[in-house]
């Protein structure tokens, strides 16, 4: 069985890291990634996709990534069980990266 996946998407807002009771580092992101085809009103729908980076990923992401920037992520989805205040459930799926590229460059104003 195979759960591998790859997103190319940008930025949604600017990654924001914390670090866990046990001390691991860790930040969600979402990614707006573009559909490659139009809906029926002939626009392109966007999906904002939820990641999850660890330690040295997510911290690189916090250091190096802004708002706008272009990231690909290769990693395997998961689904959580997440209890409301109202005591229902819902599932949520994201992304646990592997590997993050960074495809935006950044240029320093001279």
């Amino acid at each position: 069985m195979v759960n591998q996946t790859i997103i190319v998407g940008r930025l949604v807002k600017n990654p924001e890291l914390r670090e866990t009771e046990n001390g691991n580092k860790v930040t969600n992101i979402t990614l707006a990634v573009p559909r490659s085809y139009k809906n029926s009103k002939g626009e392109y729908e966007t999906d904002f996709i939820s990641c999850v980076l660890w330690k040295g990923i997510a911290e690189n992401a916090f250091e190096y990534c802004k708002r706008g920037d272009l990231l690909g992520v290769r990693g395997r989805l998961q689904t959580r069980v997440i209890e409301q205040e109202d005591e229902t459930k819902r599932t949520s799926v994201e992304l646990v990266a592997e590997k993050v590229s960074y495809l935006t460059s950044h240029h320093k104003d001279d």
